[in-house]
């Protein structure tokens, strides 16, 4: 079974553990563009998921071993902000295409997969930089430039250790 750990949002990661194991684990960043927002009042533009590179990137992974992806649920309030908005509009285009390619999913909340591997009482940017430093030392093969986190990865991580793999 091939994990896929899904951090929502256009500036999210995807973490891939194959059925290999986690030596062979790897982190991508979510595929995203600038787009001309909605308003006409002004210009401004928006960061939306590139819902064809995603499309591609999960349309390379092993599909002999089975897939299961675990997608974190997006933050939601009951005033929308821009951030509750566009994460909403991301978690669409992740899972159409997730269903487009017959990959079975489920939602975690991120509180779940964060108590299992971080310390407790990290907030905001120490929270980011927790889980990049945890990731760091659970994956040292992968090549970290350009991450600010590995939530991707461990949300694979963990959906891999709670369905029976360790």
């Amino acid at each position: 079974m091939t994990f896929i750990g899904i951090d929502n949002g256009a500036t999210g990661t995807i973490g891939i553990i194959p059925s290999a194991g986690p030596q062979f684990a790897s982190i991508h960043k979510m595929p995203s563009m600038e787009s001309l927002n909605y308003q006409k009042s002004k210009v401004t533009y928006v960061t939306r998921i590139d819902h064809y590179a995603l499309r591609e990137l999960l349309q390379g992974l092993e599909h002999k071993s089975g897939l299961r992806a675990v997608v974190e649920r997006p933050f939601t309030m009951a005033s929308a902000t821009k951030a509750v908005l566009n994460a909403q509009r991301a978690l669409e285009s992740v899972i159409i295409n997730l269903e487009l390619l017959d990959i079975g999913y489920e939602f975690i909340d991120s509180k779940l997969w964060q108590k299992a591997f971080l310390p407790p009482g990290l907030k905001g940017a120490a929270l980011k930089q927790g889980s990049l430093d945890v990731g760091k030392r659970m994956f040292p093969h992968i090549e970290w430039d350009g991450f600010k986190d590995a939530d991707g990865l461990l949300i694979a991580e963990y959906a891999r250790r709670h369905n029976g793999a360790d």
